[in-house]
């Protein structure tokens, strides 16, 4: 079984709505970030989206000039396949974050009910 399913089975579903509803605010969201990537790609908007300054800072600084333009425009490329997976990894990373706050906050409240 997969681990993020083994720790979503621990969550009732006002739990579940919670999590998605936190995930879909606090994640990237994979049409936003190919539309940097396609639009803003050569001058790193979609590395500044994920958070990735230096790299981001480095195509733009690249696409200045006409050798790093071309450079810049085969990470461009390569990007594209990597855009998804780091949506993914992002928003697992916040899913897990999230989780652990439900469980940690659900332990609280069991021992001291409002």
């Amino acid at each position: 079984m997969d681990y993020s399913v083994a720790r979503k089975s621990q969550l009732d579903s006002r739990e579940l709505l919670l999590l998605e509803s936190e995930v879909k605010n606090q994640g990237k969201n994979m049409v936003i970030a190919y539309v940097l990537w396609y639009f803003l790609g050569l001058f790193g908007g979609h590395r500044f989206y994920f958070g990735k300054t230096g790299s981001a800072v480095a195509q733009l600084i690249l696409s200045i000039t006409v050798f790093g333009m071309i450079a810049t425009f085969i990470w461009w490329i390569v990007d594209a396949f990597l855009v998804h997976t780091w949506v993914k990894e992002h928003n697992a990373i916040v899913e897990n974050r999230i989780i652990d706050n439900i469980l940690a906050n659900r332990g609280i409240s069991e021992r001291y009910p409002i």
